[in-house]
């Protein structure tokens, strides 16, 4: 059976799976498993990323110390920059096994397994340093790589950091915990739960299903990501969305059910929008994050926030908490069509509420 559904159950669908409905969640560890993830990311423009996700369903509920407490106790890990339940390591241990053994891998990962074994006495002194006194930041580590690690980006000769990566995917390293912004770094042994290991093929099975749990409706296959992908394989059922390219796979769960919307500020990096093509086919939602762009050259600004509206993704949110004015500036409100006055109000009232639980004033400047 495919399911043939319009673009706006398609968004209902969307929204739903990922907890932005009226009927809000009620705790960090409901949302982090409903979602399967929460992105960490540095930038700090307004609030930090995670915690940004988890206050746009939560709302004054979340607290940051929240999230530290449950990392700090393994209730969640750290997993390559994405927060992940505990006990869904057992999901991703048996391919972090395959790596060490070089069963099944891409030509770029078979790269890298080659350039940790040339780097041996590196990767082993790591490990014993860690176990005799871990966990430890990078740069306790000396650098005693005999081939350097080449790129044209930031990590050009980069090998401790890069090595300390590499074992994290082999299953041999954990995130322990943060000091500040450094990562702590330990033996996976003391930092994953000892839960019996799923193998390969039945383990990506379920996270394409967790996956399309989380997202509602999502593309088959598509452009290879290195780490989250946005594809959910053969999970769900096939689905076709009227006046959308291609087949879908979607949640039948998620299927006609009643639906009653709100208005949330997103993070950049919320899993809503964060497949750019997707929010583009289903919520005919433009948006770039523009960090990286010359300030001239933004059309939304730095660290613009997504607005939804019930199952619309209606404008953009540019400000910036300003902590020692403490104030959260809000520069522009960027309307991707004119808002009601409804839509006004209700956008207004998520940025004091995004003020408020930071402690902060808005403010719109003349």
């Amino acid at each position: 059976m495919v399911h043939r559904l319009s673009q706006r159950d398609a968004r209902r669908v969307a929204v739903s799976a990922q907890l932005l409905t009226r009927d809000r969640p009620t705790d960090l560890l409901e949302v982090v498993r409903g979602l399967t993830l929460l992105q960490l990311d540095p930038t700090n423009a307004v609030a930090p990323s995670a915690d940004l996700v988890a206050w746009s369903r939560l709302g004054s509920a979340h607290s940051p110390a929240d999230l530290r407490a449950a990392l700090d106790v393994g209730e969640l890990v750290e997993l390559r920059a994405f927060v992940r339940p505990a006990a869904d390591m057992a999901l991703y241990r048996a391919d972090m096994d395959r790596r060490v053994r070089g069963e099944g891998l891409s030509e770029w990962q078979e790269f890298r397994r080659r350039w940790v074994e040339t780097n041996d006495r590196c990767r082993r002194e790591i490990l014993d340093r860690l176990r005799a006194e871990g966990p430890l930041p990078s740069r306790e580590f000396p650098d005693t790589c005999v081939r350097s690690w080449g790129s044209t980006g930031w990590t050009n000769n980069k090998n401790v950091t890069q090595m300390l990566e590499f074992l994290v995917q082999r299953g041999e390293v954990a995130v322990a915990g943060r000091k500040g912004r450094d990562r702590l770094w330990d033996l996976a042994s003391r930092v994953y739960r000892d839960d019996p290991v799923v193998p390969s093929p039945e383990a990506e099975l379920e996270r394409d299903r967790r996956r399309l749990r989380a997202l509602g409706v999502a593309r088959s296959k598509g452009p290879e990501c290195p780490v989250e992908p946005a594809v959910v394989g053969q999970a769900g059922e096939p689905a076709v969305i009227d006046g959308v390219r291609g087949e879908w796979r979607v949640d039948p769960e998620l299927l006609d059910r009643p639906f009653t919307g709100r208005t949330a500020l997103l993070s950049p990096f919320d899993r809503l929008v964060h497949d750019r093509a997707r929010a583009l086919e289903i919520f005919g939602f433009d948006y770039q994050l523009e960090i990286y762009k010359p300030a001239a050259k933004r059309r939304w600004g730095y660290y613009a926030l997504p607005i939804l509206h019930g199952d619309r993704l209606v404008g953009k949110l540019d400000a910036t908490a300003d902590r020692e004015a403490g104030l959260l500036v809000v520069d522009a409100i960027h309307q991707d069509s004119p808002f009601t006055k409804t839509v006004t109000a209700a956008v207004t009232r998520e940025i004091t509420a995004l003020a408020h639980w930071q402690g902060l004033e808005p403010h719109y400047p003349a």
